[in-house]
C-alpha cells in the first residue's frame, strides 16, 4: 500500500520532498546548534547537569524539603511580595539594569536574606564592594576560616575565588578568605541580611560533594522552618512575564503573516473583480496527433491484433466492394474465400495476395503479435487495397476486366433478369 494513497503523485511526491528537507533541516538545526548542557557552560543554572551547573544543589534542596522555586519573573514583582521569610540564592547572576539592582535592595530592607556570589552578585548587592581579584587563580583554593559567627564552623570549603570584597565597612564580616583575600562575607543591611560568596564553586554540580562545601551553602541559607526559597533564573538569561508568551518565534510569524495574508486577500478580491473573459476554445489536435495518440493508446495495452482485425475487416468489405460482389457482404467469408473471389475477378492481381490475406486472417486472432509484424501486416493490407482499387477502376488496364463485366460470372449470381437488372444499375 502507497503512503497517502489518496493523493495525486505530484501531491504525493510533493509531500515527501517538503517531510525530507524537514528533517535534514532539523539534523543540520540540531548538530550545529551549541549544546548549553556541557562542561564548558560555566553558568550556574539549576537546569545544567555539567561541571558547572547547580542541578545537583536544587535537587538536594527540593528534596531535603525546603520550600524552594525557581524564579523567572521580572525581579520586581518578586520584592514587590518580599518580606522577613524570604531567602533568594543569586548565583552567578549578570545585569547591570539599574531596576534589579534596586529590587535587591528593596529584598534586603524588607527583612529578607539573600545569597549571591560572583563579582556580578556582589554588584547588586546593597554597598556594591565587590572588586576583582588582585590575583587570578585557575586552581581550587582551600578556604581559611576567619570569623567567628557559625558560618565560619562549616568546616572545609573549596572554591576557586572570582573577584573580591572591599573590607571597610565594620559590619562587614569576613568568615572564610583564600591567600589572605575575602572570599566569604556576611553582613546585615537595614532589616535583611546578605552572604557573599567570591564564586559558586562550592554549590556547583562538580564541587558540591566535596569536602565541607554543602555544609557551607546549607549555612549560608540560614534555617529552613518559615522561610520560602527562591532560586534566580532571571538573571542567567531570558525573563519570563505575561507577554513572554506573546513575544518570540509566535510574534514574529504573527508580523509575517498578516501582511501575507493581506496581499492574497487583495489579490484574491482583485482577480475576482476584474473583467471576465470567456476561455479560448480548445485547439483541436491535428490529424497526426490523433494517429499518434492512437498508436500510444494501442502500443499501452498491447493490442496489436486488434489493430490487425480492424484492418483486415475493412480491407474486406473495400475488396467486396471493388469486386462487384455486395450480394456476399453479408456472409463471413474466411481468407481463403475471400481470395479465391478476388482471384476470378481480378485474375492480374498480386500473385502474393492468396499467402497475404491468410496471413492476416491468422494475426487478427493471435494474442501475441510484434508491433512490427503488425505494422507489416497493414501495409499490406492497405498496399492490396490500393491496388484492388486502382484495377477496379474503368481501363485500368490489359487483361483485367472491369466491374460490370464480370459481375454476374458467379455460378450464383442468379438469373439472366437479374444480371440485366444489375447491368442496368
Amino acid at each position: 500500500m502507497k503512503f497517502m494513497a489518496s493523493l495525486d503523485r505530484r501531491d504525493r511526491r510533493l509531500l515527501l520532498w517538503s517531510l525530507g528537507i524537514a528533517v535534514v533541516l532539523a539534523a543540520i538545526t540540531g548538530f550545529l546548534l551549541p549544546n548549553a548542557n556541557n562542561d564548558d557552560n560555566r553558568v550556574p543554572s539549576t537546569y545544567l547537569s555539567g561541571q558547572h551547573g547547580a542541578m545537583a544543589a536544587y535537587e538536594t534542596l527540593v528534596r531535603s524539603g525546603y520550600p524552594l522555586e525557581r524564579w523567572e519573573r521580572p525581579l520586581t514583582e518578586l520584592a514587590a511580595v518580599a518580606g522577613p521569610d524570604t531567602v533568594v540564592i543569586f548565583a552567578e547572576p549578570f545585569t547591570r539594569e539599574s531596576e534589579d539592582i534596586k529590587a535587591v535592595r528593596q529584598i534586603v530592607e524588607r527583612g529578607g536574606r539573600v545569597l549571591s556570589t560572583g563579582f556580578w552578585g556582589g554588584y547588586i548587592l546593597p554597598g556594591d564592594s565587590a572588586d576583582p581579584p588582585a590575583e587570578f587563580s585557575f586552581a581550587a583554593c582551600k578556604l581559611e576560616p576567619e570569623g567567628l559567627d557559625p558560618m565560619a564552623s562549616s568546616g572545609e570549603v573549596w572554591m576557586i575565588p572570582e573577584s573580591t570584597w572591599q573590607v571597610g565597612r565594620p559590619a562587614d564580616r569576613v568568615q572564610y578568605s583564600c591567600a589572605g583575600q575575602p572570599a566569604v562575607v556576611e553582613y546585615d543591611w537595614g532589616k535583611g541580611h546578605v552572604v557573599w560568596w567570591a564564586s559558586s564553586t562550592p554549590l556547583e554540580n562538580g564541587s558540591l560533594a566535596r569536602a565541607d562545601n554543602l555544609d557551607l551553602f546549607l549555612n549560608s541559607l540560614g534555617p529552613r522552618a518559615g522561610r520560602h526559597f527562591y532560586w534566580d533564573e532571571s538573571l542567567h538569561g531570558e525573563i519570563r512575564s505575561e507577554w513572554s508568551f506573546v513575544s518570540g518565534p509566535a510574534l514574529w510569524l504573527l508580523r509575517l503573516g498578516l501582511p501575507i495574508l493581506a496581499l492574497l486577500v487583495l489579490l484574491s478580491f482583485s482577480r475576482r473583480s476584474g473583467p471576465v473573459r470567456e476561455l479560448p476554445p480548445p485547439v483541436r489536435a491535428t490529424p497526426i496527433e490523433f494517429i499518434d495518440a492512437l498508436g500510444s493508446l494501442y502500443r499501452n495495452a498491447g493490442a496489436a491484433s486488434t489493430a490487425v482485425s480492424i484492418a483486415w475487416e475493412r480491407f474486406r468489405r473495400q475488396a467486396m466492394q471493388s469486386a462487384a460482389a455486395d450480394w456476399l457482404r453479408g456472409q463471413r467469408m474466411s481468407a481463403a474465400e475471400l481470395a479465391a473471389v478476388l482471384r476470378r475477378r481480378f485474375p492480374g492481381a498480386d500473385p502474393e495476395l492468396e499467402r497475404d490475406l491468410m496471413a492476416c486472417e491468422a494475426a487478427a486472432g493471435a494474442e501475441a503479435l510484434s508491433l512490427r509484424e503488425a505494422l507489416r501486416l497493414v501495409q499490406l493490407l492497405d498496399r492490396h487495397t490500393a491496388s484492388l482499387d486502382a484495377a477496379a477502376r474503368p481501363h485500368a488496364g490489359r487483361g483485367i476486366a472491369g466491374p460490370r463485366a464480370r459481375a454476374g460470372s458467379h455460378p450464383d449470381a442468379g438469373s439472366g433478369e437479374n444480371r440485366t437488372k444489375e447491368r442496368a444499375s
